[in-house]
């Protein structure tokens, strides 16, 4: 070959573009920020009057956080499942599009103001990927659609669509389930680029792991009968939905697709109350980690969940990002970017693709939340009805501009010291920036203790 040919060589392999990534999005069901040990979960427990180690163990999801980045302030757009899930999918606050509690029955959606299903005709991440090539494919729970006239799945930009849980009695197998169909979509679809939801059903209620989950932690089972122990149940149904993750990242290993994907792992919000009567078994095992708040909370501990980014060769390995404030309607911009496709008009997130590659990634637009319903816990974790985040600042109020509370969250991220007396100037302006934000809002309903500190205080206090 002479230099002329060897140097024309050359310019085609470089106008060759380089592959878009694959994209697999795992998403838990009602994990905690602290319900993984790569997060700091607590490993010792009081048992029978002795301290004993009650290690969670969870070899999968620690190995993706050595090979990856882990980010510890990553923020959920809604405190319950749908709007979260709407949230991730749309790039935008889920209020504004009529999603602002769990999809239910279409007659318990209306008496909410809740819509039916998310409107089809606003773009999602699937659909803008599918339109640029990618196969797309979501396995596991959807709750984005409801009632008999729901729109289907490929209306949202799915090409193969299975929730992969075939009854109560078949639900502890979900997660294999789950695993199983994302392998399989996995090896259809390795010569192209695909968008894979592999969204698990675990750890939200109910629980029921087999013996052999809950074998391991034998030591944490009562000293007394047959009843099985929170922990055991719940330390159990974790254990082997990570067993199932390790599988998928291992497929990706095996095929060599490993450093072509982003492997993306959160959860749609905090953990579920003890005081559900359905969760109340094992609700106590859960944990928001440090923070206040759990499930429907404003608090950090409702909205403030893990989010960690496997991407060999991009993605830095072995990395704690403790700076970056990321949030899921940053989700769709951020693979967009990734993936060379536009970002349609009204997404609220933003760019921040840089963080995934190891840059500085500072956020220049607000968080912004809001809650219609009360909060099912302890009283110290019914946060008010609306919630903003601005560079450190984070400021829940209720729209009356009642239960001020301002906080310092880098330096109190378990919002204890109440700074809005101090910082009044911050507090105002952050208050104006939610209240005229929920004015944007779709009206609807409001529960007569949203927002409110409920206790049967003796004597009526």
């Amino acid at each position: 070959m002479n230099r002329r040919a060897f140097l024309g060589t050359l310019g085609a392999a470089a106008m060759q573009p380089a592959r878009r990534p694959n994209v697999v999005f795992i998403l838990a069901d009602d994990l905690g920020w602290g319900d993984l040990p790569c997060y700091g979960h607590r490993n010792t427990v009081a048992h029978g009057g002795w301290l004993v180690r009650g290690e969670l163990k969870m070899p999968h999801l620690d190995r993706m956080a050595r090979e990856g980045t882990l980010f510890t302030q990553f923020y959920v757009a809604s405190a319950v499942c749908s709007p979260s899930r709407a949230g991730f999918l749309t790039g935008q606050f889920p209020s504004k599009l009529g999603i602002h509690d769990y999809l239910a029955t279409p007659d318990l959606n209306r008496k909410r103001g809740v819509r039916d299903s998310l409107d089809p005709s606003v773009a999602t991440l699937p659909a803008l990927l599918r339109r640029a090539g990618y196969a797309t494919g979501h396995f596991g729970k959807w709750h984005l659609s409801s009632g008999a006239n729901a729109p289907k799945p490929e209306e949202y930009g799915l090409d193969v669509y299975d929730e992969c849980t075939r009854g109560q009695k078949e639900r502890p197998l979900s997660s294999e389930r789950i695993a199983d169909a994302a392998i399989g979509f996995i090896e259809a679809n390795r010569a192209r680029p695909f968008y894979l939801n592999l969204w698990l059903h675990d750890p939200h209620s109910p629980l029921h792991p087999s013996d052999e989950s809950m074998a391991v932690y034998k030591e944490l089972s009562p000293r007394w009968g047959t009843h099985r122990g929170a922990m055991e149940v719940y330390y159990g149904v974790l254990t082997e939905m990570d067993r199932q993750i390790g599988r998928v990242l291992a497929k990706l290993d095996e095929s060599g697709l490993s450093s072509d994907t982003i492997v993306v792992f959160s959860s749609d919000n905090g953990p579920e109350s003890g005081l559900i009567p359905f969760v109340s078994h094992y609700g106590g095992a859960a944990s928001a980690g440090p923070f206040r708040g759990l499930k429907r909370s404003l608090y950090e501990g409702g909205i403030r969940t893990p989010w960690m980014v496997r991407w060999p060769q991009h993605t830095p390995a072995g990395r704690v990002d403790n700076d970056t404030v990321f949030a899921a309607v940053d989700f769709l911009p951020t693979v967009a970017k990734l993936a060379g496709v536009s970002v349609p008009a009204g997404v609220d997130g933003q760019d921040l693709s840089g963080a995934l590659l190891g840059k500085r990634a500072q956020r220049t637009t607000p968080l912004l939340w809001e809650n219609r319903y009360p909060v099912y816990g302890h009283v110290l974790d019914q946060s008010p009805m609306l919630a903003v985040r601005e560079g450190r600042w984070k400021l829940l109020l209720n729209p009356d501009r009642s239960r001020m509370e301002l906080y310092d969250i880098p330096n109190d991220p378990s919002e204890m010291n109440n700074l809005a007396g101090q910082q009044s100037g911050v507090a105002k302006r952050l208050a104006s920036k939610a209240i005229e934000w929920q004015k944007t809002l779709p009206p609807g309903p409001v529960d007569r203790d949203a927002g409110k500190t409920t206790y049967a205080w003796p004597g009526g206090r």
